[in-house]
């Protein structure tokens, strides 16, 4: 008999000590609510008593389908990628499984290693929001094979999984009309192309100037990392010193580099907005966290955050329960809302 001051080291010890069979333990542990009431009331009064929780990942080595779903997000430390995955951390949760959320830090071969890791844990499934351009398209099609998995944000086309994100052709167009209605015809300062919204983004510029009759004005910034910002500060403050943008009006492809460009005409000594003394208008997309705390506020496109975080939870749930043997993996796109701020 083991005494009450031991550790219980594991589940068989647990078992021992409660006066529970093992299997039943085991039962418990992965679906309570499959347990009589009465057992389930010994099981957690012993769990009280020796302070016992058992080694989750040790537990999924031996099951075929474990109630982990990892969460991948190219940069972290971007709060539009920290608000998104928070919300599908509270969906995932709400759903009875436990998120492991991981940042590739924009590295395609991190990417790679967080799904090998990711594989060996036998997750439910994975919600993935690629780095984009620089995926290994090869090595995210072979893990989508064999692992549920959904992506969100920018779009893989072709590799086997489904996709919850923006309408870039809607969002956009949109933006370019309010612009194009209530002052000059916009310029597009546009994102390095790090991912697929980079292109349709700009695509979507294009058309819809055209379709206005206009001439489209594309900026096309260098680099190929994520620190928008500083890109958006660096080539805004370039442009300004060598004579200005081609147009007073400049859209942004993301609020990252329109917060630096904000920066940079501040410094260059131009007021930003729509009031009198402005001669610059500034305008972005994705109703960043930081968009309406800018000075001015941002004028912009909001995602729908909580619906794209719930429909990839819902669609990848979907998959799993259907044992990842869907016959077609969805594209499901929301359309943005026009966000009217000081900026423009």
């Amino acid at each position: 008999m083991i005494a009450v001051s031991n550790k219980i080291k594991n589940m068989e010890e647990f078992a021992r000590v409660s006066g529970i069979s093992r299997p039943t333990v085991s039962k418990y542990f992965n679906e309570p609510e499959s347990v009589r009431p009465s057992t389930r009331a010994r099981i957690e009064e012993a769990l009280a008593r020796y302070d016992y929780r058992p080694n989750v990942y040790a537990m999924n080595q031996n099951r075929r389908l474990t109630k982990n779903v990892g969460i991948i997000v190219p940069y972290l430390a971007d709060p539009f990628f920290a608000e998104i995955a928070r919300n599908i951390e509270d969906a995932c949760i709400a759903r009875g499984y436990t998120p492991m959320l991981h940042s590739s830090h924009g590295d395609p071969a991190m990417e790679v290693e967080i799904l090998e890791s990711l594989r060996s844990l036998k997750p439910a499934g994975v919600l993935l929001a690629p780095i984009g351009r620089r995926s290994d398209r090869k090595a995210v099609a072979a893990f989508a094979k064999h692992v549920p998995t959904m992506l969100f944000d920018s779009n893989l086309e072709g590799i086997g999984a489904g996709f919850v994100g923006s309408d870039n052709f809607q969002s956009v167009p949109m933006i370019v009309d309010y612009l194009c209605r209530t002052g000059e015809a916009p310029c597009f300062m546009e994102m390095p192309p790090v991912n697929p919204n980079a292109n349709k983004r700009r695509m979507a510029y294009v058309g819809a100037m055209e379709r206005l009759g206009k001439e489209p004005q594309v900026i096309s910034l260098p680099g190929d990392g994520w620190n928008f910002e500083e890109v958006g500060f660096r080539e805004g403050r370039r442009i300004l010193g060598d004579g200005g943008f081609p147009s007073s009006n400049v859209l942004c492809s993301n609020d990252r580099l329109a917060i630096g460009l904000l920066a940079a005409a501040y410094e260059a000594g131009i007021k930003v907005g729509h009031g009198a003394g402005c001669s610059m208008r500034i305008a972005g997309h994705d109703d960043h966290p930081f968009a309406r705390y800018t000075c001015p506020s941002l004028t912009t496109v909001s995602q729908d955050y909580d619906s794209i975080s719930q429909r990839s939870v819902d669609s990848l749930f979907a998959l799993v329960e259907g044992g990842g043997k869907a016959t077609s993996r969805p594209e499901i796109l929301f359309e943005g809302r026009l966000v009217m701020r000081d900026s423009a």
